[in-house]
């Protein structure tokens, strides 16, 4: 099942070019504060699937193009990232290992976007900022201590990440989390239809030219061991966000751009660049 989110937190089914409302089975208030409905429908997925499928049975089917598709999970407890986590990437940044020797590193929620949203660029004058293109993991079933021989039953979905980075020394955490700097979607596929997560091509295109192209198989650490790795730290919570890291070519992006992502048996998205209004502060100088 492809499930989105779009207009103003509706819930959907998307299936052939359509999608079809269902908000009313997946949640019990769609447009409540905090946007946690998402996560909710995350950790009663096997309750409520049935009434979502009955729902998209007499809902009426809206062309894809005609919705604004947002973030599928607004709130997670936790955005967690991989850092350097693709052989050939490591090499690239002269980063040997850093996922298997230097663990993860937490993200802010809100820089969170949708596929229907574009990348705002903020005003660092000399600053490149960089696309990265990663399998994001949707947690479904939390716990602690997951083995990894187990871990896969803890996958909610996966869904297509754009890991946007300002490049400097600065911690990872601040020159990753600008608004809008993590857009992820353009929807969840269900874990049941991508099957084997070791096997999907990760593509990137800028402009039409592909920059990244990449298959989960040479991840440093593949999805088990990520998840058995930080569920050894932290309980992971149903809707928990995991980022599974880049390959080489990662690259920098410029307002007007369109950056594209895909992901076999997962999705595609195409999300524009936008250049913004301010983001400058005391730990990135304009002048670095």
């Amino acid at each position: 099942m492809k499930i989105a989110r779009f207009n103003g937190g509706r819930i959907g089914i998307v299936e052939g070019g359509a999608v079809y409302d269902v908000t009313d089975a997946a949640v019990t208030r769609g447009t409540a504060w905090p946007p946690v409905g998402p996560v909710q429908m995350i950790a009663d997925f096997s309750a409520r699937r049935p009434a979502m499928e009955a729902a998209k049975g007499s809902a009426k089917a809206i062309p894809i193009g005609d919705v604004s598709l947002e973030v599928p999970v607004p709130w997670p407890n936790k955005l967690i990232a991989i850092p350097v986590n693709y052989h050939a990437h490591a090499l690239e940044m002269s980063s040997p290992a850093i996922s298997r020797n230097g663990g993860f590193f937490i993200l802010s929620n809100s820089s969170l976007s949708g596929a229907s949203e574009p990348i705002v660029l903020p005003d660092l004058p000399g600053r490149q900022v960089h696309h990265e293109a990663e399998l994001a993991v949707v947690i479904g079933k939390g716990g602690r201590h997951i083995a990894r021989e187990n871990a896969l039953d803890h996958v909610f979905g996966y869904a297509c990440l754009l890991d946007i980075t300002v490049r400097g020394k600065q911690e990872r955490a601040i020159r990753k989390s600008y608004d809008t700097f993590t857009p992820m979607g353009p929807w969840i596929t269900t874990a049941d239809e991508v099957g084997d997560p070791s096997d999907l091509q990760v593509t990137l295109w800028v402009n039409g030219e592909r920059r990244q192209d990449a298959n989960t198989r040479d991840m440093i650490l593949d999805v088990p061991e990520i998840i058995a790795m930080c569920s050894s730290v932290m309980t992971l919570e149903p809707g928990d966000i995991i980022a599974t890291g880049t390959a080489e070519g990662v690259g920098p992006i410029a307002t007007g751009d369109t950056v594209s992502i895909e992901i076999s048996r997962v999705s595609r998205m195409d999300v524009p660049v936008r250049q913004g209004q301010g983001g400058s502060n005391i730990a990135i100088p304009a002048t670095v």
